[in-house]
């Protein structure tokens, strides 16, 4: 085992510990200082912090410069998430995450939409027809949760960003609900994210595709929709070729895409690449931005 996996390995251990014995308090007297059941939770901490600074230290030492390569998108989105406006991204270095960049569809025109589905056939314009012409605003107290149809991001086509062979292909997971309320963020940070957390990096990420791009980069799109993929592993993809759908599978607040470079396949061992992408750059948070057609049929 890696030295970048074991703390990763452990907190989840330690977690599970953690859980099993507050659930075991619920029907027994603890032999030992009920203060103690607290200890797993402690050290789980600190496998967190040495992994942190694990990664940390591995990034500096393997530090690249950013990778150019198409949008995997088409039409009109916004960042948040941005790694323009902090390293790493979304707090942590695990899974290859440093620089991830999530983006949200904005409002479409017609017009918008049509263009992303140039010369990708029916199951494209089929996904369009199903998402929303404009993005549900945050719900403070109500609805506690939208479905995933209600976001124009669901069911946009996801592109290749650069010829590339297919390394992972996966589509089986639900989309959920959005958690994009009040309550239902809450239950995403307090609950369903550590279980997810626990689960390992597949049950984050959700229905994800990994494109190896050669020379040790790789990309990784998650929260893929369930049944969208048109490509399986082993197959090679030209760049701007259809490769699937946006979903809002796995640990995701409402339908988006979560894009990233990495050094490595396995998202447990990744450590993660700089990019930009070619006629945008790197968005910063809240930079709404509009990304061309695919340039290659599906």
């Amino acid at each position: 085992m890696s030295a970048r996996r074991l703390p990763a390995l452990l907190t989840r251990v330690f977690l599970l510990a953690f859980f099993a014995l507050v659930l075991t308090g619920l029907f027994v007297t603890y032999p030992f200082p009920s203060w103690l059941v607290f200890l797993p939770l402690v050290l789980a901490w600190v496998a967190g912090i040495a992994g942190g600074r694990l990664a940390s230290r591995d990034l500096k030492a393997a530090r690249r410069d950013a990778v150019e390569v198409l949008p995997p998108v088409a039409g009109r989105w916004s960042a948040i998430n941005s790694p323009a406006d902090r390293v790493p991204s979304h707090g942590v270095h695990t899974y290859g995450q440093t620089y991830a960049l999530d983006i949200v569809a904005e409002k479409q025109e017609r017009q918008e939409r049509q263009a992303g589905q140039e010369g990708q056939g029916g199951q494209d314009a089929e996904g369009a027809a199903e998402g929303a012409a404009e993005r549900p605003a945050f719900a403070w107290l109500w609805p506690l949760a939208r479905r995933p149809e209600a976001f124009p991001a669901f069911g946009a086509p996801l592109f290749a960003v650069a010829d590339a062979k297919v390394v992972t292909a996966v589509d089986t997971q639900r989309d959920h609900l959005s958690r994009n309320s009040l309550l239902g963020l809450a239950y995403l940070l307090l609950a369903e994210g550590e279980l997810r957390g626990l689960a390992g990096a597949h049950r984050v990420f959700g229905n994800r595709v990994v494109l190896d791009l050669g020379d040790g980069t790789y990309a990784a799109y998650a929260h893929v929709r369930r049944g969208s993929l048109q490509v399986r592993t082993g197959d090679t993809v030209r760049a701007g070729q259809r490769i699937a759908r946006c979903g809002n599978s796995g640990n995701s607040t409402e339908p988006h895409v979560h894009f990233q470079l990495m050094d490595h396949p396995d998202l447990d061992r990744a450590r993660g690449i700089p990019f930009r992408w070619r006629g945008i750059g790197v968005p910063a948070n809240g930079e709404a931005f509009t990304a061309e057609g695919a340039v290659s049929p599906g």
